[in-house]
């Protein structure tokens, strides 16, 4: 990026340089790590290792089941993932281990 690039920061109301932007955002990368301590991206498959009772579908997802394709949240706890019949599913990272 050149330094002729500037973008608006709706926080503080000023225009700063693009680059400064492109560094802070590197830096406020969130690492999830699973119960094992593995490093988790986005599109891993991911193997529960405990029952967990899912609130409001009325299911439990038993130990070992697997989960495929997840997104990570942003939040350095909390994963997001499809699963047959339940929508917008979130699990904690400490409850999976990267397969």
């Amino acid at each position: 990026m050149s330094d002729d690039e500037y973008v608006y920061d709706e926080a503080s109301g000023e225009w700063v340089s693009a680059a400064n932007v492109a560094t802070a955002s590197a830096e406020q990368a969130v690492e999830v790590r699973d119960s094992v301590g593995n490093l988790l991206a986005d599109g891993d498959q991911v193997t529960l290792i405990k029952d967990l009772t899912v609130k409001g579908a009325g299911q439990t997802l038993k130990r070992g089941t697997l989960i495929k394709s997840i997104r990570l949240t942003g939040d350095a706890q909390e994963i997001d993932c499809k699963f047959d019949g339940i929508k917008g599913l979130v699990l904690r990272a400490e409850f999976v281990r990267k397969r």
